[in-house]
């Protein structure tokens, strides 16, 4: 008898054949480039509003504190979706943009 797990994976590969299809050398390597690449790009935006917080909390800005936490919640989320679309595509076989 077969687990939901293992059901549910039966008819997602039957879904989407490609997606079982093992990745090249070439393809592994561009999604750890992506990785590498996105988690900078990350650590940048991260630091660049980390400083802004700061000098919000230092001023005592309530309302510009408020506005750099969503600003950061935002920009991870924007980098985290680009990244995974990014992936996604080299993943599928259609190369992707440079980043």
């Amino acid at each position: 008898m077969k687990s939901a797990y293992e059901l549910a994976m039966e008819r997602l590969a039957k879904s989407d054949p490609d997606a079982s299809r093992p990745l090249t050398p070439e393809q592994k390597a561009r999604l750890a480039e992506i990785d590498r690449v996105y988690k900078g790009r990350l650590a940048e935006r991260e630091i660049f509003l980390k400083k802004q917080l700061d000098d919000a909390y230092a001023d005592q800005k309530a309302e510009e504190v408020e506005k750099v936490q969503k600003q950061l919640v935002s920009e991870r989320a924007r980098l985290e979706e680009e990244r995974e679309d990014e992936k996604e595509r080299v993943r599928r076989g259609f190369g992707s943009a440079k980043t």
